[in-house]
Order: structure tokens, then C-alpha cells, then sequence
């Protein structure tokens, strides 16, 4: 089916599997846009959600590249490590609703979010290590965090913080190449709704500061907790888990 047609049918949004996860699972991957351009522009190159990337500069970083960091590097992925894990266990106990592990995460990603902008409002300039070190842990833990609970939330092309298999998908399983094409809707919206976050978490960083950008990502994981919290009494078929 072409990508308009189904964008017109309901496409992305429209699941019956899965019933209102995709939607909010866009707004995360929006939030992945958001507060990946502000580790990466105002934190060091470093990236708070995207692990391959990290592996990257890292490498860079053993080969003496400038503008690159081993400790920020290293400490990203540990926190992100750490916030997958704490994701692991709250998926094993809360795994069974999906609507309701949605809800304590983003409960939790709340805090760790507003912690983040709370920081980067009492240290705008972010020259001190502290701050800056503060901000990648308090990021990348809510990213890690939000990458695990996605995967258990188990969504086709809705990881919210990688696009590579997205991107490949539809590519791959296209009418061109003889496959079945997919979720095409949702595979392109998931890569413009990236797009956008880090397009506008740009400037605002460059215009206003980081501070606004991390704001905007707080105010959609408050409207995702909102929505999650009326979810998380839902009994209907899709919020049950594996």
C-alpha cells in the first residue's frame, strides 16, 4: 500500500495490536532528538541515546581526535547501560500491562529529565565539568531506560532511538526490492518526527539555550504521562504483554 494511502487510513497512528503505543512512542523519539542535540552540541560529541555513536568517538577519542572525549564517552554508555538494566527489571515486575510499565517509566524519565534541566538552569554554561558530566549521566540514564522499555514494549519500527533498522526496513522491504512494504508510514514518520527533535532541539540551543531545549523535552514527557496515566487502568487486548 503506498505510504499516502496509508497515511490517510490511519497508517502510523492507527494499530490495532498495539492500540495507542505508536503514537506515544513517537513523542519519545521526538524526546531522543531533542536531548541527543544537546549532548552532542553542548556536552562534549557525545551522544546520551545513540550507543553506536559513542562506540565511534570512542574510537576516535583512542586515535587522539580532537573535539572527542574518552571519559564522556565511557560515561555515557555506562549510565546508559545502568538505565537499560533498571529498564530490564521494571519490564520483568511491571512487563504484564504495557500500558502500565509505560506509565512508571515515564514517571521516572520525568525526574531524570527535569533533574537534567534543573542542572543545566543552575550551570548555563556548562563549562564546569560537574554540570556537564551531571547532564550525561541524568540523560543517558533516561535514554537507556527508554530504549529498554521500547524493546519490551515490543512495537515494529518504533525503538525510539535508533533508525538504522528502520531505515533499512524500508529500504529493504520495499516494493523495489520485492518485499512486502511494511509499516512503510510509520518507518518514514518515525525518521522525520527524529529529524524534527534534533532540528529544533538545535535551535533552541543555538537561539534561545540548552535549558529551552530540554524543557520542551520535559513538557512532552509530561504530556506522555498524562496520557500514559489514564492508560495504565486500560484492560483492553493491546495492553497485554509477553
Amino acid at each position: 500500500m503506498p505510504i499516502l494511502s496509508q497515511l490517510a487510513a490511519g497508517g502510523p497512528l492507527h494499530d490495532e495490536r498495539h492500540g495507542p503505543l505508536p503514537t506515544l512512542l513517537f513523542v519519545l523519539t521526538m524526546v531522543t532528538g531533542l536531548v541527543d542535540s544537546v549532548s552532542y552540541l553542548k556536552l562534549g560529541h557525545v551522544f546520551v541515546a545513540n550507543m553506536t555513536g559513542n562506540v565511534v568517538f570512542l574510537g576516535f577519542a583512542v586515535a587522539d581526535a580532537q573535539d572527542f572525549s574518552i571519559p564522556a564517552s565511557l560515561v555515557a554508555i555506562a549510565a546508559f547501560l545502568a538505565g537499560a538494566l533498571a529498564g530490564g527489571r521494571l519490564a520483568s515486575s511491571l512487563g504484564q500491562h504495557r500500558g502500565r510499565l509505560l506509565a512508571v517509566t515515564t514517571y521516572i524519565k520525568i525526574g531524570l529529565v527535569g533533574a537534567a534541566l534543573g542542572l543545566s538552569m543552575a550551570a548555563p554554561d556548562l563549562d564546569g565539568l560537574p554540570a556537564r558530566y551531571g547532564l550525561i549521566v541524568s540523560l543517558a540514564l533516561a535514554m537507556g531506560l527508554q530504549n529498554a522499555i521500547a524493546r519490551r514494549l515490543g512495537v515494529p519500527d518504533l525503538t525510539t532511538t535508533v533508525l538504522t533498522l528502520t531505515l533499512t526496513g524500508l529500504a529493504a522491504d520495499s516494493t523495489l526490492a520485492g518485499g512486502k512494504n511494511l509499516n512503510p508510514g510509520r518507518r518514514v514518520m518515525a525518521t522525520v518526527t527524529m529529524f524534527l527533535g534534533a532540528a529544533i532541539g538545535a535551535l533552541l540551543i543555538f537561539k534561545v539555550g540548552v535549558s529551552a531545549a530540554l524543557a520542551l523535552a520535559l513538557a512532552l514527557l509530561l504530556v506522555n504521562g498524562v496520557a500514559a496515566f489514564w492508560l495504565s487502568s486500560s484492560s483492553e487486548p493491546w495492553t497485554a504483554g509477553s
